[in-house]
């Protein structure tokens, strides 16, 4: 009988091979790997790719047990772990890259992943195209004869465009391009990857699968096709990730569904509040019309999260800043998907450099949020107070 999300949450990754009778798999931690028969290191040398015990960079019955718990999440066949979600994204990249291709690379992709494409991948002799996130069929008009890979980011970072995945893949497909995905905002639960054309899923699991912002952790879930290069590449490039991190991973998957509900109930609330203040232009959350690719998001998402953004009319550095540095619960910090609120401002000249083909073009402020579990009147009161202090702030100009 299949399982209901949340049931699968809490008992992925939990078969007695892996927990040996105790609720949460123990950790194990291993470098050198013993054997007692020359049969034994047969054994385990020929299943060495198959969650049997070999060498500590293969992994331990710890990692195992995540590993399978996020293809059970996810789908696919096989999940690859590195050290944080940038990691999980250039692994997954130069596992199936060569000199003279060339990328198809999302233009609202996380920055980093722009500069890795600018700065690593031009340098190794690879070509990368910058496309509009919401391109829909036009996509094919920018293959190339030696295009490889089709790389996504839905909702995009920062601007928050929701991507028409399934027909970004079928078009893909024709021309026998990989399609990749960062899934992060998702946390593999809110969008199927591989029900949508996705041959490999990535995410920062830094983020809402650990969800308590004490943990560098990445991972990325290939489909039948692409595992065994996925997963043998990654190895030959030294990817291992600690047992205690990933064990904070199994651990923060099976409060995931509920915290993301909440987060998700508390986003909407300061969203919706937000498009009844003077201040603001728009509101760029996926649940409400007013965010790029809403209806994708309608159609192909089960629910949303904390992280958001929204633009003011203006752009007033100073008066940015008033607003900024007087917040309570909100503070300002990189990355998101813990359980605390966090703020970020990015004035409208920054899109110069974090775009080709897509800036935005609005001329005020935005500011992304991502909130947390905090009481939401509370959050909203903080942010009343900040947007007070943006407008008297503008006054005194």
């Amino acid at each position: 009988m299949p399982k209901g999300k949340q049931t699968q949450l809490i008992t992925a990754g939990r078969k007695q091979k892996w927990t040996k009778g105790v609720v949460n798999p123990p950790i194990q931690r291993a470098s050198t790997i013993v054997f007692e028969t020359v049969a034994d290191k047969h054994h385990a040398t020929l299943n060495r790719a198959n969650k049997e015990l070999f060498y500590g960079r293969r992994g331990t019955h710890t990692h195992f047990a995540f590993q399978e718990a996020m293809v059970e999440v996810e789908g696919g066949t096989g999940c690859a772990l590195y050290p944080c979600g940038t990691a999980a994204i250039a692994n997954s990249i130069l596992s199936f890259i060569e000199t003279g291709d060339h990328i198809l690379m999302v233009d609202t992709c996380y920055e980093p992943t722009r500069d890795f494409c600018d700065k690593v991948m031009k340098k190794m002799g690879v070509e990368t195209t910058y496309y509009d996130p919401v391109i829909g069929e036009d996509i094919e008009n920018l293959i190339q004869p030696n295009t490889k890979i089709l790389f996504l980011e839905s909702p995009g970072s920062i601007t928050m465009e929701i991507q028409d995945v399934p027909t970004l893949a079928q078009i893909a497909h024709k021309h026998d391009i990989i399609v990749m995905l960062d899934n992060t905002w998702a946390a593999g639960v809110l969008f199927n990857p591989f029900e949508h054309g996705v041959d490999i899923s990535i995410q920062a699991a830094t983020k809402y699968i650990v969800g308590h912002s004490d943990v560098m952790l990445g991972t990325a879930v290939a489909n039948q096709n692409y595992w065994d290069q996925l997963r043998e590449q990654s190895y030959l490039m030294g990817q291992c990730v600690s047992p205690d991190d990933v064990y904070l991973g199994l651990r923060g998957l099976r409060t995931l569904d509920v915290r993301l509900r909440q987060h998700a109930e508390n986003s909407l609330k300061v969203a919706k509040w937000l498009q009844t203040r003077p201040e603001v232009d728009h509101v760029r959350h996926p649940a409400l019309e007013t965010c790029p690719g809403h209806a994708f998001f309608q159609r192909d998402f089960q629910g949303g999260n904390g992280l958001f953004s929204f633009v003011l009319h203006n752009s007033v550095p100073a008066a940015t800043t008033a607003l900024l540095d007087g917040m309570e619960h909100f503070k300002m910090g990189y990355s998101w998907g813990g359980f605390e609120s966090l703020i970020l401002a990015n004035e409208p000249k920054s899109f110069n450099k974090l775009r080709s083909v897509a800036n935005p073009n609005f001329k005020g402020t935005l500011i992304r949020l991502h909130i947390g579990l905090e009481n939401v009147d509370d959050l909203i009161a903080d942010l009343e107070q900040g947007l007070e202090r943006y407008q008297a702030s503008i006054q005194d100009q």
